[in-house]
């Protein structure tokens, strides 16, 4: 095949996880157990349980359970289980003196714990929860940045029985309170506070500003992440981290539990001020997690598995799972990954000897400017897999994190899922051949296919809508108090078909990539475009950092593509390079997708996992309400993009666009 980057070696594949699967079953291809795991789902799930180890109290009787239809698909039927036995306690058993855990500040400090000290400590918080009258089936929030307490946070829920609430480290007050009203969590655990780019983050006072809005929350235990002695204090609510868990025993007995039986809510945000629970299962989130860094990322007991992420986002679940289901080493960071400098990220990949990174392709983007040199001055033999997700890729940063960054010898294992989905739809695994920007294809298990609006399966090369057509393990159990909701969002344009919101293509080679959600998607004059083709033309070009292109409601076009450009140092915003860079996406993608308006912002309002916000800079530029920002990392930064296009002469509604394409300074 053309333009293949990836192509595993004989000893990288014989050396892989799924190849241990398929010849365990006598499969000779990983095309023939992907086509096997779709066409039996339930041979290919109880396969994946026995493979990997997970451990059920009580056997499951029947693998799947669709009697209620494939949006309350029930899976491992009358099995009972403890997630928190198959992550940290036959570990502590089997290898007690392993890793577990390993932490680094970002003042410097550096922790670790065994997997036989976690579980000591998982017990000891579970105990001591249990002290406080938490039990099972209640809702805990936990509101700390990524240290080691948080894992033990999320074991001792779960040996409770208690459902928590992964809460991101950077929201404010308000969004706190609706996540803990909508769940009536009982406590919340946080932290005295964190440093993000040096400064103090106070999350306990945030957390006092929220449990004041949220009336069921009686308990609020607190880690001292940075030692303050200045806190404020309410002696009837408020528990001390190390004072909850002195005295404790060192044991605990786990509950056995329905597989079905909630492990935690994760909340999105939505267009709405509304957010929306997800809920994830003991049973289902542990089989298909475990599943996915066994054969996707290919994570081994002796290796270090670290995401840039937030316990907020999916992928904080998803890498604490993963990695403890396989007795692998997670490692967590708490502060900026380009802060003191811009080699943080690569220099604590040389220290911790990280086999396992996984990123998001706007992080990448960010950290290109800086240059090279600041990644290739430290030493990343240790890399062994590459990994992304949170949005599509453009070419030219796909193939710095190939080159530069694993020195083409890693593979991108770029997949692609959400919230909702536990994991997954879309991932390669290391053994495939790979092309750049791809994700492979359905990942195991996943029936995924890509539609016409009218119900088609879409022609090689064609875009449309990513469905699954059978129900899969990691899927969520509905919105929380919200069935009509789940069930409106994913299921009814498509009836018995999970409509996921990306719009997706296969090409003729049967590589798949995404294009963006399909809300993103742009409508110029009854063409449609994604958002990622406006941005890799951008990439290219010498002056460009990153940027976001969006449609704006047009009086001529319907949608008029608008594009917000962050330069790279030392290039200066003017009016003819707005024109220049209009002009250079008409040549390549024809001149009906002429940006009207090109402005140059600071900085564009992301996620603390680094994804854009494209539905914020929509909102702005056509005058209407955002909806909930909670999850941005700096609201500053929309409102610097705000006031950029005010300066440049307002917002975009009912205007046809200027004939140069340009539009403002910096």
């Amino acid at each position: 095949m053309r333009d293949v980057l990836w192509s595993p070696s004989e000893d990288y594949v014989e050396a892989a996880n799924v190849t241990r699967l398929m010849r365990a079953h006598g499969i000779a291809t990983y095309d023939e157990l992907a086509r096997r795991s779709v066409e039996d789902v339930a041979w290919f799930w109880d396969a994946v349980v026995s493979d990997l180890g997970i451990e059920f109290d009580e056997p499951y009787e029947r693998v799947l359970d669709v009697s209620d239809g494939p949006a309350w698909a029930r899976w491992f039927v009358g099995g009972r289980l403890n997630l928190a036995r198959t992550c940290v306690d036959r570990w502590a058993e089997r290898t007690p003196g392993a890793v577990a855990v390993r932490f680094e500040g970002e003042e410097g400090v550096t922790r670790s714990l065994t997997y036989a000290e976690l579980r000591s400590m998982a017990n000891r918080l579970a105990n001591g929860l249990r002290a406080l009258g938490i039990g099972r089936g209640d809702p805990v929030g936990i509101f700390l940045p990524m240290v080691p307490e948080i894992v033990a946070a999320t074991l001792a829920c779960a040996k409770l029985g208690a459902i928590y609430l992964p809460i991101f480290s950077g929201y404010a007050p308000e969004a706190i309170a609706a996540r803990l009203a909508d769940a009536d969590a009982k406590a919340l655990i946080t932290a005295d506070g964190f440093l993000r780019r040096g400064k103090v983050v106070p999350m306990k006072e945030t957390a006092d500003a929220a449990v004041a809005l949220s009336p069921t929350v009686g308990t609020v235990v607190v880690v001292p992440r940075l030692g303050r002695t200045d806190l404020p204090w309410d002696e009837r609510r408020d528990v001390a981290f190390e004072d909850l868990l002195a005295g404790q025993p060192e044991t605990f007995e786990n509950e056995v539990l329905d597989a079905e039986h909630p492990l935690f809510i994760a909340y999105t945000s939505g267009t709405t001020g509304r957010p929306k629970g997800a809920v994830h299962v003991h049973g289902g989130f542990l089989a298909k997690v475990a599943e996915e860094v066994a054969y996707q990322v290919d994570l081994h007991p002796d290796e270090t598995l670290f995401w840039v992420t937030d316990l907020g986002w999916i992928m904080g679940p998803w890498e604490i799972t993963g990695a403890g289901a396989l007795g692998g080493t997670v490692f967590l960071y708490d502060g900026a990954p380009n802060h003191p400098g811009p080699d943080r990220l690569w220099d604590m990949v040389e220290r911790h000897r990280i086999t396992t990174l996984g990123v998001s392709p706007t992080l990448v983007r960010a950290l290109i400017p800086a240059g090279d040199e600041h990644v290739t001055r430290h030493d990343r033999s240790s890399l062994r897999i590459l990994a992304s997700t949170g949005e599509p890729w453009n070419p030219d940063p796909y193939r710095w994190l190939f080159d530069t960054v694993g020195e083409g010898r890693c593979p991108i294992i770029n997949l692609s899922g959400g919230t909702e989905v536990g994991a997954c739809f879309l991932s390669p695994t290391p053994v495939s051949p790979l092309r750049a920007c791809t994700l492979g294809g359905p990942a195991l298990g996943m029936d995924v296919e890509v539609w016409r609006p009218d119900g088609t399966r879409a022609a090689p090369g064609e875009v449309g809508e990513l469905v699954c057509t059978q129900p899969w393990p990691g899927m969520t159990r509905g919105v929380w108090r919200d069935p009509e909701r789940y069930l409106e969002t994913y299921w009814r344009r498509f009836p018995g078909v999970w409509t996921h919101g990306d719009w997706a293509s296969v090409d003729e080679d049967g590589f798949w990539f995404l294009h963006g959600r399909s809300d993103d998607t742009m409508n110029v004059a009854g063409k449609r475009l994604g958002p990622a083709e406006v941005e890799s033309v951008l990439a290219a070009h010498p002056a460009v950092a990153e940027s976001a292109a969006v449609g704006v409601p047009d009086a001529v076009k319907g949608e008029a593509v608008w594009c917000f450009v962050v330069l790279r140092p030392g290039a200066e915003a003017t009016e003819a390079l707005a024109a220049e860079l209009a002009a250079v996406v008409a040549e390549h993608l024809g001149k009906s997708f002429k940006p009207s308006r090109v402005v140059f912002v600071e900085e564009l309002p992301k996620t603390r996992s680094a994804k854009i916000v494209r539905r914020a800079l929509r909102a702005v530029a056509a005058g209407q309400d955002p909806g909930d920002l909670s999850s941005l990392e700096d609201p500053g930064a929309l409102e610097g993009v705000r006031d950029r296009i005010a300066a440049a002469g307002g917002d975009g509604r009912d205007r046809p666009p200027p004939p140069d394409g340009t539009m403002g300074s910096r």
